[in-house]
């Protein structure tokens, strides 16, 4: 489904920034390229009707709240962005309770009824493992990001189905997005006796961490060990060898939060976006 497009009879605020309270720890969001993307996909949209995209990096959901709620106590934006929503997050009811016109960046359940932009990570973890099963491979792993996002359980539970589907075994890891989770996985996959031969990572800086820890420990990426990143970043594709990515274009996922978020402050009616499915990039690790 496209993006809706932005009524030609009214526009935003000029002047008045969108927020986005975004819950991470300040090291691992340094290290990790998806949200410079993303917010400057945003800003393509955002920034010529005037409004510019206001960051604040909390460490906690009772934080972002309270962040929002001082936003909107202050008139200090017009509207924000949710990401990385936990299954019935307080965070929906609260923008409600505010009426801060809101795009979520997530699945439509989620969202409960308010504007979405769904990257359809079910879709695209079944074909990553139809294509990992297609290569040979008879025993998966899955290091997963943390584990109350409501997109981390999808990506888990589908992993987790189609593995079965396909009748082979699966190994599950909990990451945090960290190179040093990737690193942790690694390290505990090379003590198993049965160990995957394909790895899947919930973003591409736990999937470098691996690569690097693999290699420490006497693994050769394909040979030993295929190696799978979620997001397409740049370092995936320096790394040695090239990371094999589930790809999306993020800067296109942001330009559709921005068409969306655009139309709910001009009091749009909510829409679902369906931004295209990622799909797997093969390249060295695999």
């Amino acid at each position: 489904m496209p993006a809706p497009a932005t009524s030609d009879r009214a526009r935003p605020l000029r002047g008045t920034p969108v927020g986005l309270a975004l819950v991470r720890d300040a090291e691992v969001l340094g290290a990790e390229p998806f949200f410079h993307d993303f917010i400057a996909g945003m800003e393509r949209v955002l920034v010529p009707l005037g409004v510019p995209v206001l960051l604040q990096v909390v460490a906690t959901v009772a934080q972002a709240a309270e962040r929002m709620r001082a936003w909107a106590r202050h008139g200090q934006v017009q509207g924000v962005i949710l990401i990385d929503l936990l299954p019935g997050d307080e965070r929906v009811a609260l923008v409600k309770e505010l009426g801060l016109p809101t795009v979520v960046i997530g699945d439509p359940v989620t969202a409960g009824g308010l504007p979405a932009v769904w990257t359809q990570d079910d879709v695209a973890m079944q074909n990553v493992v139809d294509e990992l099963v297609a290569a040979g491979h008879t025993h998966l792993g899955h290091v997963a990001g943390p584990a109350q996002m409501a997109h981390t359980i999808i990506r888990r539970r589908t992993f987790q189905a189609a593995a079965a589907g396909h009748g082979v075994r699966t190994t599950t890891f909990e990451g945090d997005y960290s190179e040093a989770a990737g690193i942790r996985a690694l390290t505990a996959l090379g003590a198993l006796a049965d160990r995957p031969t394909a790895v899947v990572f919930d973003n591409d800086v736990m999937a470098l961490g691996a690569l690097h820890e693999a290699g420490r420990l006497g693994l050769t990426v394909p040979a030993d060990l295929s190696l799978v990143a979620w997001d397409d970043s740049a370092l995936c594709q320096l790394a040695t060898p090239p990371l094999s990515a589930v790809s999306h274009d993020v800067q296109e996922l942001g330009e559709l939060a921005g068409h969306t978020l655009a139309d709910a402050l001009v009091a749009a009616p909510a829409a679902t976006v369906n931004a295209p499915p990622a799909r797997l990039v093969v390249r060295g690790s695999v």
